[in-house]
This record gives structure tokens, sequence and C-alpha cells, in this order.
């Protein structure tokens, strides 16, 4: 093949790509539709033919390995394209000057994201583990005139930011188009097979997997998006009811650090940490203590939480700050497989109540809590999908809900004792003024 030369096998339904201009290009299927290598081939032809900065991004990216990066590479190497230069961390054209980027969109505060304002291609990987924060931020950003995002995605479930935000009433500069294997000429028999197979044994997993559809919420959600809305929307009036923190813990990464507010039926407000050593996270948990006085702080003991528990068990406040580990035993061990069903399951009884419940307006809130999956073990109990694959699925890790679930670790009474350093430990909740839990 010469270096002028480049036959493509892009199915029908991606022509709009590289033949019409549109805003916003979404791409939406199942499994086998050809998304990633129509996208991928049709970016790399349009980059032969003129010189275009084009960004590659997700919401999460930890190294250049969790981006397109390596199937661009591949399909350069597929198709012999010399006129490429592959480099550490960005593809180059040689001819045209056409520059690939790859970005975490998670990472990206209101400098960093100033990039972008020149690029003219965005290519959203996983759509639907974009949060709408990340959306707000990225879209007023690419303002280049004449530019394009396109966006390839497998729904997860109704509440897909991306999917609310442009799907769901498109306008005349939108293009929406859903692709399944049965509409790629060059879907391999195998996977054809896999989903006919699946269609007979699975006919819900087959519609997820295969045909794009969202996930069926009363099958495997365990709290609805009705739910954590009716929440939004409530008008619940505060009362002297026991303050309680729920603190779920990172330390550098991706992931952040979030203090939740709850007291009695309102879930006040959060505080996010990012990038912050366990000194440092200790330090402002003991602010907070000093200036909130809660009764109860409940946190995340698991890896890196450990430390943070017991630097704050050495300045005294052992009374009050309890480490909950989220895979040790429930309290009611006969209905939920470990800890973290339960705290999940207290949350979802929360928010049902007729008493009705507050939080605080918030759509990356919305997507973590209705994101968790549950099952069954074999003894009947409660089982959550496990936070690595939760993660992986929802693009980063569910640290708002993680901290409002926390809240739900035990019962709560109010105590009359102020919960700070000086407070003789014998003293602090000793007495109590209410019964009221929760």
């Amino acid at each position: 093949m010469s270096d002028n030369t480049i036959t493509a096998r892009i199915p029908q339904a991606f022509a709009p790509l590289l033949t019409s201009h549109k805003r916003i290009k979404l791409y939406y299927g199942g499994r086998g539709g050809g998304k990633s290598y129509a996208f991928a081939d049709s970016l790399l032809i349009k980059g032969r033919m003129q010189k275009l900065l084009i960004a590659c991004l997700r919401e999460v990216q930890e190294s250049i390995k969790d981006s397109v990066y390596r199937l661009l590479c591949s399909r350069i190497r597929h198709y012999q394209l010399r006129d490429y230069r592959i480099k550490e961390s960005k593809i180059i054209n040689l001819c045209t000057g056409t520059e690939f980027i790859f970005k975490g969109l998670r990472e990206q505060d209101a400098q960093k994201i100033k990039s972008l304002e020149g690029v003219d291609i965005v290519w959203i990987e996983e759509g639907q583990t974009i949060s709408k924060k990340s959306w707000d931020i990225l879209s007023p950003t690419i303002r280049k005139d004449g530019s394009e995002i396109w966006i390839s995605m497998n729904r997860e479930t109704e509440t897909d930011a991306l999917w609310q935000i442009l799907a769901e009433h498109p306008d005349e500069r939108t293009l929406i188009c859903k692709v399944n294997y049965y509409d790629n000429p060059f879907c391999p028999e195998e996977l054809r097979l896999q989903a006919l197979k699946c269609q007979q044994d699975n006919p819900a997993d087959y519609a997820h997997i295969w045909l794009g559809q969202p996930v069926n919420e009363g099958a495997k959600q365990l709290i609805s998006p009705l739910l954590v809305r009716n929440a939004f929307n409530s008008t619940i009036a505060l009362t002297p009811l026991p303050l309680v923190i729920g603190v779920d813990i990172a330390r550098f990464g991706d992931d952040k650090t979030v203090f939740c507010f709850r007291q009695g039926r309102i879930c006040t407000h959060f505080k996010v940490l990012s990038k912050q050593d366990l000194v440092s996270i200790a330090d402002y948990c003991q602010s907070i203590i000093q200036e909130y006085r809660p009764s109860k702080i409940f946190l995340d003991s698991g890896g890196v939480g450990a430390g943070v528990y017991d630097i704050l068990i050495s300045r005294g406040f052992k009374r009050l700050v309890r480490a909950v580990n989220f895979g040790s035993r429930a309290i009611q061990d006969d209905r939920y497989a470990n800890r973290r069903a339960e705290m999940w399951d207290n949350a979802r009884q929360w928010l049902s109540d007729d008493l009705g419940a507050k939080l605080p307006v918030d759509d990356e809130l919305l997507s973590e809590l209705c994101c968790v999956q549950k099952s069954y073990d074999s003894k009947g109990r409660l089982l959550l999908e496990s936070k690595d694959l939760l993660k992986k699925r929802l693009g980063h890790s569910p640290d708002k809900a993680d901290a409002f679930v926390l809240t739900f670790a035990e019962p709560v009474l109010m105590s009359t004792s102020p919960p700070d350093r000086q407070s003789s430990l014998e003293d602090l909740f000793a007495t109590h003024q209410s019964d009221d839990k929760w």
C-alpha cells in the first residue's frame, strides 16, 4: 500500500463521520457494532487530508494505556500508514501536521482544559461514563469554528449524563445514531453466534449487551433514579437531629476524599478533597469536628483509610470516630453478604421512607447512587457488585455515594456533649437527649 492511499472498511452507518458536518455525532449501541474501529479509521483518514488537532478523551485516564492510543497505533500498523509517527504520548502525521492528544476529563481543571480550545475534533470514548460536570467544562471549551465532538458509548442506565443532555432532545446540530452487530457487515461470525446464544438464553442480557439498551432498573439497580430525584425535589425542613458525617478516603490517584454531612432526614452537603496525604486528610477531619461538632463520624478504614483513623485516634477522638470496613461482616448478616451491602440498603430504605428525604441536587451523586447493581449470594443475602467492577463500569470511583452510605453504618443517638478533643473521653456520648436515629 502506498503512503497516499488507504482502503478502509467502514460500515455505511458511520459514513456521516466523513461526509457530513454536525457539532455532535453520538453513536451508541451494543457489542460488535464496530464503533471504536470506525471512529479510529475515520479520524486517521481525516488526519491525512488536512491539519487537525484531535483530542481523544475519556472521563478518567490514569495512563496512556487507558485511552484509544493503542487502538489508533494498531490501525496505523494495520494500514501501514508510514506518514504517521507514533510518539510516547501523542500521534503526529508528518505530512499534514495532524496531532492526536489523549487526556482524562476528570483531571482537567479550568486552567488545564484551556489547552483544548484549538481542538478541531474531540473523540469521547465510553461516553456513558462522562459526568455532567465534565461535559459542562468541556462543551464551551471546544469553541473553534467548525469543531466537532464525536461520542461513542454503550448505554448503562437511564441516567447516563450525556444521553440525558444530548440524546433525549437532540437539536439540528446533533446526530444520534444507533449501531448494533447486525448493522456491521464486518462483525466476526463468532460474535454473531455469541449474540444469538445470549438472545436465546437470557433476553434481558441480550437487550443490554448486544442491543445497547440501558440496564433494566428493576432487575439490577439497587436505588432507582426516581427515589433520588424525589429527594432532590424535597422541601423537608432541617430539624435538630444528630449530625453524622461519612468519610470516603483516597490518597492521591484519581479518587477523591469526600465528606458527607447528614442530619436526620436531610443530607445537607458534601466537601471534596483532591490529592491530599493522610496527615492533611486527618487535619481537615479534625477541623470539621471542631467546626461542626458532629455526633459521629464513620470513616472508611479500607486501604489507606486505616492510617487516617489511627492518626485521629492518637489525637483523642476514639469515641467520636468509628472505622468501617466495607468488606466486613454485616450487622444483620442473615440479610446482607457484607457491611457494604447493608449500608447501601440502609440508604435505599432512608430514601424510600414515607417520612421523606432530602439530597442536595447533584447529577454526579445521582449517577453514582443509581449505578450500583445488586444480586444475591447462595444464602439469599443481598450482594452488590464489587467496587473494582463498579469503578471500571462507571469510569471513576463512586466517592460521593460511598461517603453518603457511610452515614448509615450504625444508628446514631444525639449527644449533649461537645465532641471536641478537649472534652473528657468518658463524657463523650455519655448522655442522650433523643432516641432519634438515622
